[in-house]
């Protein structure tokens, strides 16, 4: 018995052409079509070359945002990756490989474009019998943010760390005073200045901080994301986001996507549906979800 190994200096040819790249049957070119038939206009993104510069398509980029998306690909670089290695992508975009710099401003640009189009893309698939949106299902995930925990602040946190940071000036101010006293006459001590600066400079920043707690009514605040929040996963304690996804029972299509900054699931329940009801433009019969979102409130919003 052998081993089957591969030859990297085997000459292979790929079809001559790169429509050949992929069968006819492929689901790249259903989202190829989608694209083709949208209104451009309707959609706010202007489909003629403008002045300047020569620049993508915005059609091409359009049909390579939702096709990324349909495969699992969310990150500009692992787009722009896929264009070089991926077959489909290369067919999609007819050879054409943006880099990740220009597929992250196209995003930027048209994002509320972008969130209408997939809401479109359930909406064709409800027409083509693949979503009933009769049966829902509704769980969240934690997702991290671009912040550290370090700089989540709570109203505790703050307090303890201004009572350190008294106490430091104070030694601080001794410290500084002896110093004086013992080299009378010489230049001053710079860096202990300086030090006695950045404590005035932090206490100050920590006072902001546990104003805007008090203000907002806020259990914590990272100074990084002030839109994140403390949430506990698998992984341990970090600064995240709450992912809300709601898929439709026939064949597990995603209806609606959400991002909220509440470390739990418990009142979810009836926004999540709603928006979902309102994507598929009916109410569905049945709306599932598990403990997390337990929560008499919510059952009562979604029985009414």
């Amino acid at each position: 018995m052998a081993f089957i190994l591969g030859n990297r200096e085997q000459q292979t040819f790929l079809p001559p052409a790169i429509e050949d790249y992929v069968s006819l049957h492929d689901p790249v070119r259903v989202y190829n079509a989608f694209v083709d038939s949208l209104d451009f206009q309707s959609l706010g993104i202007s489909n003629e070359p403008q002045g300047g510069a020569d620049e993508y398509s915005p059609k091409l980029m359009l049909k390579l945002m939702i096709y990324s998306y349909s495969y699992g690909i969310r990150g500009s670089r692992k787009i722009e990756r896929a264009c070089h290695h991926n077959m489909s992508f290369v067919w999609l975009t007819g050879g054409l490989k943006p880099d990740y710099r220009t597929i992250a401003r196209f995003r930027k640009k048209h994002k509320i474009a972008i969130t209408n189009v997939l809401k479109q893309c359930v909406r064709m698939c409800i027409k083509f019998d693949l979503i009933e949106g009769n049966i829902l299902f509704v769980d969240g995930s934690k997702m991290r943010a671009n912040a550290s925990i370090k700089n989540s602040w709570t109203e505790e946190k703050c307090k303890k760390m201004l009572k350190k940071i008294d106490k430091r000036i104070d030694t601080l101010q001794e410290e500084y005073e002896a110093v004086d006293a013992h080299e009378e006459g010489l230049e001053s001590l710079v860096k202990v200045k300086e030090y006695l600066k950045d404590q005035n400079k932090l206490q100050k920043k920590i006072k902001t901080i546990l104003k805007e707690l008090e203000t907002e009514d806020k259990k914590a605040l990272n100074t990084t994301d002030d839109e994140c929040a403390n949430m506990k996963s698998t992984h341990g304690i970090h600064a995240c986001y709450n992912i809300q996804n709601t898929v439709d029972c026939k064949h597990g299509l995603i209806v609606n996507t959400d991002v909220v900054n509440e470390s739990n699931d418990s009142k979810q329940f009836s926004n999540q549906i709603n928006q979902s009801n309102e994507v598929l433009k009916k109410k569905c019969e049945i709306a599932v979800a598990d403990c997390g979102y337990a929560n008499t409130t919510e059952l009562e919003k979604i029985d009414k």
